[in-house]
């Protein structure tokens, strides 16, 4: 009962990063870009712990970690990029 709980939840979130995933194409600005890819990369986060909750599989929490790790350096590197060059892309 929990883990299809924990399983549906996850399916919202793959459906909210395809919905995201739409910011992160269309635009318009960089910044909107930026903010989508981060929250693609936070949802990521999110469903590999509820699959790992779920499907009663350790691992997968390391490998959420690791995620979440290179998805804020990847903002931070990203965010000191468009600084760099004035926000415009």
């Amino acid at each position: 009962m929990v883990n299809d709980i924990l399983l549906g939840a996850a399916a919202v979130f793959v459906v909210l990063v395809i919905v995201v995933l739409y910011r992160a194409v269309r635009g318009p600005t960089m910044q909107d870009r930026v903010l989508a890819v981060n929250v693609i990369g936070t949802n990521t986060v999110v469903i590999l712990a509820l699959l790992s909750a779920a499907l009663d599989v350790p691992y997968f929490l390391d490998i959420a970690l690791v995620y979440a790790l290179l998805n804020f350096l990847m903002a931070v590197a990203i965010s000191k990029f468009t600084v760099e060059r004035g926000g415009v892309m």
